[in-house]
């Protein structure tokens, strides 16, 4: 996938992905900043923690350094989305698990 193909996906998937969290933000009680490429999550509580989303555009990748631990995902045109190849997650998914870890409860993204 040529550079330009890679920043129409990944802005399609993160403009999908920063109208659901500040959705869920509003509801569940966490700040979400990053007008540009990148998208950071705020928590306040229990403690301050920051996630942060990212297109890596060398690597063709959308990574994201959350719960101490990054999550590296790549195209797949088998799904048509971002997905990570170790484990076959889609970004919602991947998403939904780290806030459902991250707030204590399931959280659908």
């Amino acid at each position: 996938m040529d550079e330009q193909e890679f920043r129409k996906k990944c802005d399609a998937a993160m403009d999908s992905l920063r109208k659901r969290l500040l959705e869920l933000g509003d509801e569940l009680g966490f700040e979400v900043e990053g007008p540009g490429e990148k998208l950071e999550i705020l928590f306040e509580e229990p403690e301050e923690v920051r996630f942060v989303i990212s297109p890596n555009i060398a690597a063709r990748q959308i990574w994201i350094s959350a719960l101490s631990t990054s999550f590296k995902l790549a195209w797949s045109d088998a799904v048509s989305t971002f997905q990570m190849e170790k484990t076959g997650e889609t970004l919602p998914a991947v998403m939904s698990r780290i806030l459902s870890t991250q707030l204590g409860s399931p959280v659908k993204v």
